[in-house]
């Protein structure tokens, strides 16, 4: 049998839901990002307005999905390693990668810059630490490395109870709120650059680390994987979705629920995590889509690469084939996107380049527990 892992913790098929659910989150960050990518290439998206929706009401969940499943394990990785050690593998696992990647794209589009969309200079390696969403995707791995830090240090130094850490995130994700509709520049910063991801997503840490224990008893697997939970939880999903979509369409927004309405915000992305696991739950139970468990197994190398791999295909299949259909373009987008990184980085690791994608050099070629991180 083949382990899962998940943070350098080794987990049997019961806990496959976890790749489940990660694979279910990289696949809409990507269907983001190549739609994105279409939109602002210049090709006339205005025709599919179903992808626009869609691309609308992945938004709600998507990110937190990612931060809850970390939060889960927080405290045992803690507890496994001591905050000095635990603070040095998320350094060789997220931080690490995150410059190193981020600096590779920075300079791949500064030199392409006449066939890209994004127009970088000298000043966008700065932004690397300051103003991470000015670089594309790669401000998740910065805000996940600085809120599993903070969470850490308060959880030993300071010894806040789950409960206590659970309220300071409550506090922490109203005052991200207040930064953005306020246009509040912490420390100089624009909408408070890095400071405002800890401060939204610390309370999805603490939600994933309140609910540890519960999730993963293995009691509660049937629970989780019954088609009565899907039920249950399917209508209140479609409603949090619906009023999702409704309210950020009449806005011409993405996040104006976001921004403007943070607790209903808050309620949305629940559902929408509380489903997806329900979802994992179930395909873990029945062993199917196995290409969801598959790249969700390889969900940071992934991440670290599928703008690059989908901007690539979109430009070839633009400029070379003059395609310019958007559904084929994201479908093809998408694919890349996926199948790209997970060659590269095979490749990679078998030739000795393992570090490319942490500074832990793995036990053998094959991805292992010891290098495969929450992504």
């Amino acid at each position: 049998m083949k382990p899962d892992s998940f943070n350098g913790i080794v987990q049997s098929n019961r806990h496959s839901w976890i790749d489940y659910a990660r694979g279910i989150a990289i696949f809409l960050v990507l269907y983001r990002h190549v739609f994105e990518g279409i939109k602002r290439s210049g090709l006339n998206t205005e025709n599919y307005s179903f992808l626009e929706h869609a691309n609308i009401i992945f938004f709600s969940f998507r990110m937190p999905l990612f931060f809850i499943i970390s939060g889960i394990f927080i405290i045992k990785s803690l507890q496994k390693r001591g905050l000095r050690e635990f603070i040095q593998n998320k350094w060789q696992l997220l931080l690490y990668p995150y410059i190193l990647w981020a600096a590779i794209q920075i300079s791949i589009q500064w030199l392409l810059g006449d066939y890209v969309n994004a127009q970088r200079s000298y000043k966008d390696y700065l932004y690397i630490f300051v103003l991470p969403r000015e670089i594309d995707q790669f401000w998740y791995l910065y805000a996940l490395f600085n809120v599993s830090i903070l969470y850490a240090i308060t959880s030993i130094k300071l010894k806040l109870s789950r409960l206590a850490q659970l309220i300071l995130g409550l506090v922490f994700f109203f005052i991200s709120s207040q930064v953005v509709q306020n246009s509040i520049h912490l420390g100089g910063l624009k909408h408070g650059g890095f400071f405002y991801d800890i401060l939204h997503y610390y309370i999805f840490i603490a939600i994933g680390d309140v609910i540890a224990s519960f999730i993963m008893k293995k009691e509660n697997v049937k629970l989780f994987s019954s088609w009565k939970s899907f039920i249950i939880i399917l209508p209140v999903f479609a409603a949090c979705q619906w009023y999702f979509l409704q309210v950020n369409v009449s806005h011409n927004s993405t996040s104006y629920v976001e921004d403007y309405q943070p607790f209903r915000f808050l309620l949305i992305a629940l559902s929408g995590c509380i489903f997806m696991t329900v979802v994992s739950f179930i395909l873990q139970k029945y062993n199917t889509a196995k290409w969801l468990h598959f790249i969700g197994f390889y969900s940071l190398y992934i991440y670290l690469m599928h703008v690059l791999a989908s901007a690539a295909t979109r430009i070839f299949l633009t400029k070379v084939f003059g395609i310019g259909s958007v559904p084929l373009l994201l479908l093809l987008g998408i694919t890349m996107g996926l199948i790209v990184p997970i060659l590269f980085y095979t490749f990679a690791t078998r030739f000795g380049a393992w570090w490319l994608f942490s500074l832990q050099k793995p036990e053998n070629k094959k991805l292992t527990s010891k290098n495969l991180v929450a992504v």
